[in-house]
């Protein structure tokens, strides 16, 4: 006696695509375990091992696949934001509008909470008319902000938990500033070295596992930037 396993219809259209259930990992996942269930428990499946094992490995594949797909993205919607912020402070017209556009656009652009120009001087009172953007320090100030005091030398470029050592350069804003970018900057021959920072209130947005590449080409703009200003 003939008894209907499928629908005419229904076993029409897999005849007619069969690549449906190929491709779909539930359905072939539960054939396989029909196929395992009719052989008996004394019988084992190689095919079916391998089969679990490829598909395994094509899920790992796929995660794979989509974390460097992120990964690109993240990377290429950071690009575009540090050459926004470069452009921006390119096109200040004086020294008093390169820093209100660093504290203001480009530190909006760069979605940052706080920005701060740190210069070294050998006479830092004589300097305060700068003040609020910048912050004239002692010599030897970078060195140690940077390092925290420790004996090893500074980078170009660090990205850290802010440790509140530095509140006096954030000012009102250092109470809710979470982790930092420092920015060491190189102000050409016969001048003491300048640091940027800038600090945001999201513990992750700057870490010791983030690569620095366009922070360090943000740096090598804004030195050059600033020497012509302070030249």
């Amino acid at each position: 006696m003939n008894k209907q396993i499928m629908a005419d219809d229904l076993r029409e259209k897999i005849i007619a695509n069969p690549n449906v259930l190929l491709e779909d990992h539930d359905v072939m996942r539960a054939l396989v375990g029909a196929n395992d269930d009719a052989m008996g428990s004394n019988i084992v499946d190689l095919r079916g091992v391998a089969m679990e094992r490829l598909e395994a490995r094509f899920d790992r594949l796929e995660d794979t696949h989509r974390n460097v797909i992120a990964a690109a993205y993240d990377n290429l919607a950071g690009t575009n934001q540090v050459h926004r912020a470069i452009l921006r402070m390119m096109d200040a017209q004086s020294f008093d509008q390169f820093l209100i556009d660093l504290t203001g656009d480009v530190a909006d652009i760069l979605r940052v909470d706080a920005i701060r120009l740190v210069l070294e001087s050998a006479d830092p009172q004589a300097s305060d008319d700068l003040r609020p953007t910048v912050a004239v320090m002692p010599e030897d100030f970078v060195e140690g902000y940077i390092t925290l005091g420790r004996n090893m030398p500074a980078r170009q470029v660090t990205l850290r938990k802010f440790h509140k050592v530095g509140g006096s350069l954030y000012g009102e804003r250092a109470g809710y500033i979470q982790s930092e970018a420092c920015l060491k900057l190189d102000l050409g021959r016969d001048r003491l070295p300048g640091l940027l920072v800038m600090g945001s209130g999201d513990p992750q947005q700057f870490t010791p596992q983030q690569g620095t590449d366009l922070l360090g080409f943000f740096a090598g703009v804004f030195e050059r930037c600033l020497q012509r200003w302070l030249g």
